[in-house]
């Protein structure tokens, strides 16, 4: 994948959700409930408004190129805004009242300093094109509006008989603004720069097959040595071009820059560690919409501006509801895909990105481990790591091809406490003593050994490649004859204690990957009587407060319900009577009678399930199995239910 490829790709991706329509049954695309320090997605709208009139409020724009050619639709360059369309947003957000602030007032405010105004923006630009000094910088100082221009510092120095592959076409040094422009920009006093990386903008190879991934989070794959990066060696790689951008910016400039804008929003708490130590503070991510200024200004939201929007379009992605948009997720065997005959494993996975295009659901699923013996614990990953086998590099592989080819948002699925640990001994000491034999592998998440080991998985995980969240699996759980004198006794307690091990998960990817979305697999049982905690563990009001979603698996026929439909009137009722229930809570549905050797459940009856489920408010629907090798449920079935595309399913 070229330089323009991977620009183009990761912008197609990050585009997609907001391009989608709503559909009766399918419904569109939104980004999960906020973790910590991120919005609140429970907001009424009285509310959304009563926030955004508080000071320390800050909404911040993302914009690349402003021309005036840009086609109203469709342009090759999907973030060129036009010059009309740009100057109508500045007259659009002075005239509602928004306030235009720097990024010197939002640090001062996140120190205490000062108090945004109601209504804050803050502008940035990316890449620093020359157009931000031909066509913004006039009409910037025309409405008095600060902004934040974020410049690749090997770019604004590309020498005359060099080309960027930018996406739309070869760029030159006339492309890019110069020196002398950004002085003159900066002596208005409305332009900051920022660092944009000196030579981070662009892909690097991210795995044996070949695929390329962002230069500032991915240990790099030399086909050479056959080997990947160390930590050391990628951290180093960061730092040398993090302090090359930092010294050009302040040779030329004679002013150090105060952040980085991560190219393609790539960044790891790493990363930023390296950036603050150089003086930038201050990092920007491509999710969400708002965010209430704290001491902490890494990963501040921005909302990306794209397809030229309208004044028309801009309003309506500042105001809509994201969290009842809803979630539609595909939940993925990675042992589908897999194939000692590298050729069949391509052909299948070409299958897998075909039928997810297809299909167009919000999220994938997608299985991390192997399990060829599909006992629900993992024998192997799918990815390097330190303590279990690699049944194959394939992870990182699929997983970005679903983002990129496929547009859709992946999570890994991964076990809790299922490893099947390749040291015997040491597997047989920490595995729990279950009193039926026909129960799940699991390791003691009260041994210190299964924390660390569980734990260098997950930090691995996030090493080897993208995923926006994790997906733990149903193995975490804990039944009340288990670890008797080890284990808490009261069943809340060892809820509490399997939802720390998680987030102890969640830290340890975390390192890697920041912003991680995290949602838990929940059996119906605890959901339709709550006295069952004690038999799993599990509860689905402390779930939907410690994840921002429980997939909860609604299964009549799983559970030898006589009739499916009523069961699942019940598990809804009692979903709705939990605290946050519908705005957190996934209905995963089984596609196959696993009873009856894998007897497909027929579509019309998945059809009518789907709808029954939202009649009753029902906002979130997974499903699993998916078997996109033999096509069930089919395409034209899975769209009508799992779809978050408009009619008719065109590509957007």
């Amino acid at each position: 994948m070229t330089h323009a490829s991977i620009h183009a790709a990761l912008r197609r991706a990050f585009a997609a959700a907001a391009l989608l329509l709503a559909l009766p049954l399918a419904a569109q695309a939104a980004p999960a409930p906020a973790q910590q320090g991120h919005e609140d997605k429970d907001l009424s709208a009285a509310q959304a408004a009563e926030r955004e009139n508080r000071g320390d409020q800050l909404l911040v724009l993302s914009y690349h190129d402003v021309r005036d050619d840009v086609a109203r639709k469709g342009d090759p360059d999907a973030y060129a805004v036009s010059t009309q369309n740009f100057a109508a947003h500045l007259d659009w957000l002075s005239g509602h009242g928004y306030r235009p602030v720097s990024l010197s007032d939002v640090i001062k405010a996140s120190r205490g300093e000062k108090k945004l105004p109601p209504k804050a923006v803050l502008l940035t630009f990316d890449d620093g094109l020359r157009s931000i000094y031909s066509h913004v910088f006039p009409l910037l100082r025309a409405y008095n509006y600060p902004a934040l221009m974020a410049v690749v510092t090997a770019w604004v120095d590309l020498p005359q008989d060099q080309k960027v592959d930018y996406g739309p076409r070869m760029f030159t040094h006339d492309d890019f603004v110069t020196w002398d422009q950004l002085r003159e920009m900066q002596a208005s006093g409305l332009i900051e720069i920022a660092s944009h990386s000196d030579n981070l903008h662009r892909g690097v190879t991210s795995n044996p097959q070949g695929n390329t991934m962002p230069a500032a989070i991915t240990r790099e794959w030399s086909g050479k040595t056959q080997s990947y990066e160390t930590e050391a060696q990628y951290l180093e790689r960061v730092r040398r071009d993090l302090t090359a951008s930092r010294d050009k910016i302040r040779r030329e400039l004679g002013v150090s820059p105060q952040s980085v804008v991560w190219p393609y929003a790539a960044y790891n708490s790493q990363t930023n560690d390296i950036a603050d130590k150089l003086g930038m503070t201050v990092t920007f991510d491509l999710e969400g919409r708002h965010q209430t200024i704290g001491r902490d200004l890494h990963g501040l939201a921005r909302l990306l501006v794209f397809d030229n929007p309208t004044i028309q379009d801009l309003t309506y992605e500042l105001r809509h509801d994201e969290e009842l948009d809803g979630v539609r997720a595909l939940q993925i065997d990675l042992d589908y895909v897999y194939d000692q005959d590298p050729a069949q494993q391509a052909r299948n996975l070409d299958k897998l990105i075909e039928r997810i295009k297809q299909v167009g659901p919000t999220h994938v699923f997608l299985q991390a481990f192997a399990d060829p013996d599909g006992n629900g614990s993992a024998d192997a990953l799918y990815f390097p790591n330190r303590q279990l086998p690699m049944r194959a590099d394939l992870f990182n592989r699929v997983a970005w091809q679903i983002k990129t080819r496929a547009r859709a948002k992946v999570f890994a699925w991964l076990p809790v406490l299922g490893y099947e640990l390749p040291d015997k001994a040491l597997d047989a000491q920490l595995a729990i003593k279950p009193t039926n034999p026909a129960e799940t592998h699991r390791l003691n998440p009260f041994d210190p050994r299964t924390r660390e080991i569980v734990s260098q998985i997950y930090e691995d995980l996030a090493v080897s490649g993208y995923t926006e969240g994790l997906l733990f699996h149903d193995d975490a759980l804990l039944r009340d004859d288990e670890l008797r004198g080890i284990a808490p006794d009261a069943p809340a307690a060892r809820t509490q204690a399997l939802i720390d091990f998680t987030h102890e998960l969640t830290r340890a990817a975390g390192k890697w990957r920041p912003k991680l979305i995290t949602v838990r697999n929940l059996f119906a049982g605890p959901v339709l009587d709550p006295k069952s905690e004690a038999w799993f563990a599990q509860d689905l009001s402390a779930f939907n407060q410690a994840y921002d979603y429980t997939a909860v698996m609604a299964m009549p026929w799983m559970e030898n319900s006589r009739h499916p439909e009523r069961w699942m009137d019940q598990l809804v009722e009692r979903v709705k009577a939990s605290p946050r229930g519908l705005a957190r809570t996934i209905f995963e549905l089984q596609t196959v009678d696993w009873r009856d050797k894998s007897k497909p459940i027929p579509a019309d009856r998945l059809k009518r399930m789907a709808r029954r489920l939202q009649a009753d408010g029902a906002r979130h629907l997974a499903w699993y199995p998916d078997d996109f090798i033999e096509d069930r449920p089919s395409t034209a079935d899975a769209r009508e239910i799992m779809s978050a595309r408009g009619f008719p399913y065109i590509e957007k």
